[in-house]
């Protein structure tokens, strides 16, 4: 027994864990319909937004890029209309022992047979497992797996299984003394910190050195962002690094404007620019008003600090 649990304690939470475990297994959808067929308009949204040119996904004999597997099972803004699910009622249980808060970890995907334009898609999705307690930098909370099998006219089409974690947000920690002591106005919220891992530290230590670096397959030369630990291309894990130059253009934008988030100050612009190499990255556009943003709008590199700890590549628009 930890300290500070009492037996109490041990016994609620082996109470709980009992009525989560009871849930692995109960079908959460089962020959739930897609609201939409496979088709064509949706496959080439996908791609453009993607950057994927694969001559495989259009045309005559096309198919749906592979990885879009659960997006054909998805109930969009309004849901898929029925009944209360086994996952509400799992959710419901976790919300009241205080996991309010949700975080998607992570997602496998097997691919047994392409979906093809005009294939109506239909899946069953199992709750697998819930995990005891966990202890994350988060907060403490129970990891959820979920397993979908996706069909396509009758036939397994493939598998996907979706992890999160519903969890208790951990308690903030005091100031350090030497942040106590800074003047008020320096202790206002600040930006949320980047995730920094072993695939990305050397973009982050590039940004450090006013430096935009983008990877580079050596087996293909195929040039990606963000870092990803292999190729997307060649699936070759071997890579370095090239430069960019700093100048591109405004490839998409959006507005933000609700809901506000502490340390920014909507409405402001966020861009997907297009660099001069050829790969997109998502960043702040500086310079300009907000509502002056347009597609195409040259951009260059500069790096914003935003405060003590943190600088961020940002862009500025380029006069015309």
């Amino acid at each position: 027994m930890t300290a500070g649990k009492t037996a109490a304690d041990a016994h609620a939470e082996e109470e709980l864990l009992r009525r989560l475990k009871a849930f692995e297994g109960r079908p959460a959808a089962t020959a739930a319909r897609a609201k939409d067929p496979v088709n064509e308009p949706m496959i080439r949204h996908w791609c453009e937004a993607m950057g994927d040119t694969n001559p495989a996904y259009t045309g005559p004999g096309a198919t749906a890029p592979p990885t879009m597997l659960q997006a054909w099972t998805m109930g969009g803004l309004s849901g898929h209309t029925g009944r209360a699910t086994a996952h509400d009622e799992l959710f419901a249980l976790l919300d009241a022992a205080g996991c309010t808060s949700v975080v998607a970890t992570d997602c496998e995907q097997e691919y047994l047979r392409p979906l093809r334009p005009g294939d109506t898609v239909t899946f069953d999705a199992v709750i697998e497992s819930v995990s005891p307690r966990k202890t994350t930098k988060l907060g403490s909370g129970h990891f959820v797996t979920t397993r979908m099998d996706v069909h396509a006219n009758g036939e397994l089409a493939g598998t996907h299984r979706f992890r999160i974690l519903k969890y208790a947000p951990a308690a903030k920690r005091p100031p350090k003394p030497e942040a106590a002591a800074r003047p008020a106005a320096a202790a206002g919220p600040q930006r949320p910190r980047p995730v920094v891992n072993r695939d990305n530290q050397g973009f982050w230590d590039g940004v450090r050195e006013h430096r935009l670096l983008i990877q580079r397959c050596t087996a293909c030369a195929t040039l990606r962002f963000p870092w990803l630990p292999g190729c997307n291309a060649c699936s070759s894990p071997d890579w370095d690094t090239v430069e960019a130059s700093g100048a591109g253009t405004v490839f998409s934008y959006v507005v933000m404007h609700h809901p506000p988030f502490p340390a920014f100050d909507p409405p402001y612009a966020v861009a997907l620019v297009e660099l001069a190499e050829g790969v997109r990255v998502i960043s702040n556009i500086t310079g300009i008003p907000y509502d002056k943003v347009r597609i195409g709008l040259p951009v260059r590199l500069e790096f914003l600090r935003v405060d003590d700890a943190l600088e961020l590549p940002v862009f500025r628009a380029e006069a015309g």
